[in-house]
């Protein structure tokens, strides 16, 4: 890891299986990174437009959840493009796919052990 540039760091929800399993593979390998809780810290409008922007809103937009189901109907027809899917996941930050990990300006979306290998190797060819 590069000291001039930050650590990784992992955007997610302490009870959250999937985080979890993401949180475990990361220490199994010696990859130290920051954990951000979303449900805790929330994130900014312009993160969220980052990633919507980097990874496309649909791919960040959790709508299996059960936060999803429990919107009204009214909010979910609302969201049809970055800005208004940015806006709904702001004020529900459970409504994020889980995690987000930035690999020092990389980002990623979901796990499988897969996506951590390649995204952690590309991290470190570019040391």
């Amino acid at each position: 890891m590069n000291p001039d540039q930050p650590p990784i760091t992992l955007y997610g929800i302490a009870n959250c299986d999937t985080v979890r399993k993401a949180r475990a593979w990361l220490s199994q390998q010696n990859v130290p990174c920051l954990f951000h809780d979303l449900r805790k810290q929330g994130v900014s409008l312009d993160t969220l437009l980052h990633w919507c922007a980097a990874l496309g809103w649909e791919a960040l937009l959790n709508r299996r959840g059960t936060t999803w189901r429990a919107l009204e109907p009214s909010e979910r027809d609302a969201v049809h493009d970055a800005a208004s899917a940015a806006a709904l996941m702001l004020r529900h930050p459970t409504l994020i796919k889980r995690p987000v990990v930035d690999w020092q300006g990389t980002l990623t979306v979901g796990f499988t052990p897969e996506l951590f290998q390649g995204a952690h190797a590309s991290l470190r060819d570019r040391a």
